[in-house]
């Protein structure tokens, strides 16, 4: 679950069958297909960008690329000319809660998979089943259905497990029911872990963790896949732990601004011992840093008017009671003023992560507090190059990388015989990755959608 506990408002299910219904005339897709004549292709498999190509797409899959006069285009299949245009493989979150209302927002901004990590179990189930028959459109949804967490759990609707056998039976109602991968939350102890770890493995289940509790050395070390949030690092970091899981115990927006805090007090050889062990253990990390930003600036009420604000339904905006929740938490100028601090040394452990080898993923919290579904997807995009990634390791980290995690190999990239979910941009995004934003197209499935037309809806 995110790192903000939210309040799940319900929209009028008239209302959202409304929108979507409407997005299958935002495009069409012709009976033998369709050709997108003459981008400049960035594939997501790490060769240069190759200009003027032809990539042919039938019956949802990438049937051929090529140059132009070197791909057959058959006499009735629908052409669209992105001359002048850049297309990149379909852009992926990597930690997303999903609502109803969002799906037409990640397809506008060009996110053409999610992988929703905590709601109601049967809900979120329903929702990925009907976007994956096709009944309503949306980005492909790869779910925890519910997350596992400690006794008191901090969600009503998570999977308690108080001891290592009701950690075992979560994990197998959760494969019962289902799901595609397990997440636990941050009252999960070693013990609770480890019996997650191992029965999810079981049944060849990876498990995502926001840790509390269990520093992220400890937690790779149990088989854990990914690391959510960056939690667990400053644990792993400090010679004794203790103060922090202390804050842990005590409730999750104590343990927050312990987590938070800490940051700043890190040293560079703290973070390069961390970021070595998880890379050992092959472990992904999906920092969420647009998460860290928007904490950092709540008190800020420029993040408040960002303009993107406006497409998110007034009812949601209500419901993420911003205020409310920076009372709860206790949060004044000093708790501000380190979070702020603390940004510089997340960014530099990302580096460091990343220069080491590691496997950073993109993922935004989004639709928590001040998330925007798809468009957090590209400022995540920007402060990961912030950080000191190059704009392709930034996308990698949003396309190949996201679908590795995923054990996706359908995805990811553009070629032939992968699934057609892609994104025509105007504008290259290699030179400066805000350009990532201009979305023109969208093709999810093999259904190419005009964005433009997406928004309208909203």
């Amino acid at each position: 679950m995110s790192a903000i506990p939210r309040v799940l408002s319900t929209f009028a299910a008239a209302s959202v069958a409304a929108v979507l219904a409407l997005l299958p005339g935002c495009g069409t897709r012709a009976p033998d297909g369709v050709a997108l004549v003459g981008a400049t292709l960035i594939d997501g498999r790490g060769g240069p960008p190759r200009p003027g190509m032809t990539i042919v797409v039938r019956e949802g899959k990438i049937a051929a690329i090529g140059a132009a006069g070197s791909v057959e285009i058959p006499k009735d299949m629908r052409r669209v000319d992105v001359s002048g245009r850049w297309v990149i493989p379909g852009l992926i979150d990597a930690h997303a809660h999903l609502a109803r209302w969002s799906l037409p927002h990640y397809l506008a901004w060009g996110v053409t998979t999610v992988r929703d990590m905590h709601g109601t179990l049967d809900s979120a189930l329903a929702l990925r089943d009907e976007v994956r028959t096709g009944r309503i459109a949306g980005p492909r949804i790869y779910t925890a259905g519910a997350m596992i967490d400690g006794l008191p759990t901090t969600y009503s609707n998570a999977i308690p497990a108080n001891r290592p056998n009701d950690a075992r039976k979560g994990v197998d109602r959760l494969v019962n029911a289902g799901v595609d991968f397990i997440k636990v939350y941050t009252r999960m102890d070693r013990p609770l872990l480890a019996a997650v770890t191992d029965e999810a493995k079981t049944f060849g289940l990876p498990v995502a963790a926001h840790l509390g509790l269990t520093d992220a050395v400890t937690a790779a070390g149990l088989g854990v896949r990914s690391i959510e949030h960056l939690s667990g690092i400053p644990e792993a970091a400090v010679a004794d732990p203790s103060s922090l899981y202390a804050a842990h115990y005590r409730g999750f927006f104590p343990g927050l601004t312990a987590f938070e805090q800490q940051w700043p007090r890190l040293d560079s050889a703290a973070l390069a011992r961390v970021a070595r062990s998880l890379v050992e253990h092959q472990v992904f990390v999906v920092p969420t840093l647009v998460l860290h930003e928007t904490l950092s600036r709540l008190d800020d009420p420029a993040v408040r008017e960002d303009s993107a604000l406006r497409a998110v339904p007034a009812q949601q905006r209500e419901a993420w009671n911003v205020a409310g929740m920076v009372q709860r938490a206790g949060w004044s100028d000093a708790e501000f003023n380190a979070f702020r601090r603390a940004r510089a040394v997340q960014d530099e452990f990302v580096r460091i992560f990343a220069a080491a080898g590691g496997r950073v993923v993109t993922g935004t919290d989004a639709a928590n507090q001040l998330l925007v579904p798809g468009y957090s997807e590209h400022r995540e995009l920007e402060l990961l190059v912030a950080a000191g990634l190059e704009p392709r390791a930034a996308l990698f980290a949003a396309t190949r990388d996201a679908a590795a995690l995923l054990d996706a190999d359908s995805i990811g990239v553009i070629a032939p015989g992968k699934v057609a979910d892609l994104v025509v941009l105007t504008a290259n995004p290699l030179e400066d990755i805000r350009r990532s934003r201009t979305v023109e197209r969208v093709m999810v499935r093999g259904r190419l959608l005009s964005a433009d037309s997406i928004r309208a809806t909203f």
